[in-house]
């Protein structure tokens, strides 16, 4: 399995995966990487980063926004959201998918 799945549906058959799930596991990346393979901003700003588990289907690795750092906790319900990157040669705005708090419980 892979995620996102790739474009290629000779080789990937795309799988319906469910938009929440808990982290199941953090870490937060405070320097930037070396280029390549790293391909975000200049302007570093440390990002978290975690595994997220979607219950009944897999765990994936991904970006998490939207919560500060010390308030990331595991078994944290998230819910996908679609995060700007970066903007690509052509001037086009490159979009990841990331995982943030579940709104219900960002105001609770």
């Amino acid at each position: 399995m892979v995620f996102p799945c790739p474009v290629d549906t000779d080789r990937w058959d795309p799988v319906d995966l469910p938009r929440r799930g808990t982290l199941w596991s953090w870490t937060v990346q405070r320097f930037r990487p070396k280029t390549p393979p790293y391909l975000g901003p200049e302007e570093f700003e440390p990002f978290a980063l975690g595994y997220v588990e979607l219950s009944g289907a897999t765990i994936v690795e991904t970006r998490l926004v939207n919560v500060a750092f010390d308030s990331l906790s595991i078994g944290m319900p998230v819910e996908l959201v679609v995060i700007p990157f970066i903007r690509d040669s052509r001037g086009r705005d490159v979009r990841i998918f990331g995982f943030a708090p579940v709104a219900e419980q960002q105001n609770a």
